[in-house]
């Protein structure tokens, strides 16, 4: 199993360079890899300065020469999917094959996604990795859905991970389209429950999704990793909440737990 950090693009020193510092460091301390929170606004507070993530993963992925990078998760209809399909190969090649993508719908605390129903932006997440899988390709796409539409449009740069960048995909777990969506793509950021009723991911939880597709790439947060890399999981992580830069170093530089 393997082990990683999450934190927010958000506060005191992590912007850009402290960012970098920390993908640094934690590279140093053997963690495997470093996720970044996608916001602008960090869960809707303008208290604290929120610096763009997908900037920040390139300094982090210059920084660094092993750890993988990547977002968990871009709430993508927030973005144009051309546009995070086109930053997203530009990424990959900046790490030498390093970049994964974690997807989702978004925060609703979140000022600047989207006023729609959740089923709208369901689709548009559906929709968008779609034309970003087609995209990634190579090949020209003409693509006509409810809320994208593409005519003879194509990125000759392809990403250096074949098939394609590993996707990952966040949201609640107990949600029937989430689960669908998961077993779809390359791997699960999944939470579990509501923001009002959240719960424990479990490792029956683990044995279940690979049940249903073998191979897949499970990334969990808490609970005991030994157990975890027992049902299969292939990540275990551990959030850092936003707060003291000094303390997040020192969460870092203390590495993983194995």
């Amino acid at each position: 199993m393997r082990y990683s950090v999450t934190v927010g693009a958000v506060g005191e020193g992590r912007d850009p360079r402290g960012l970098a510092e920390l993908a640094r460091a934690a590279e140093e301390a053997g963690w495997d890899g470093v996720f970044l929170e996608d916001y602008l606004a960090y869960q809707g507070d303008v208290s604290r300065p929120t610096y763009e993530p997908w900037v920040c993963l390139a300094a982090m992925g210059a920084a660094t020469s092993r750890v993988r990078i990547g977002t968990t998760v871009t709430p993508l209809p927030r973005r144009s999917p051309w546009q995070v399909a086109a930053e997203a190969v530009a990424l990959d090649h900046l790490t030498a094959g390093r970049f994964v993508f974690g997807v989702g719908t978004g925060d609703p605390n979140d000022p600047f996604l989207p006023r729609r129903p959740a089923r709208v932006l369901a689709e548009m997440l559906d929709e968008g990795l779609t034309l970003i899988d087609r995209l990634w390709s190579g090949a020209p796409v003409d693509f006509a859905g409810k809320h994208y539409r593409l005519e003879g449009a194509q990125l000759t740069a392809r990403p250096v991970q074949r098939p394609r960048i590993p996707v990952w995909v966040g949201g609640n777990l107990l949600v029937p389209a989430v689960r669908r969506r998961i077993l779809r793509w390359d791997g699960s950021c999944a939470y579990k429950g509501g923001t009002d009723a959240p719960q424990q991911m479990t490792p029956d939880d683990v044995r279940g999704l690979l049940a249903e597709r073998p191979g897949l790439e499970v990334k969990v947060s808490g609970g005991d990793p030994a157990a975890f890399a027992a049902a299969g999981a292939a990540w275990w992580g551990r959030w850092i909440a936003p707060g003291s830069w000094a303390e997040t170093l020192a969460v870092v530089r203390s590495g993983p737990p194995v």
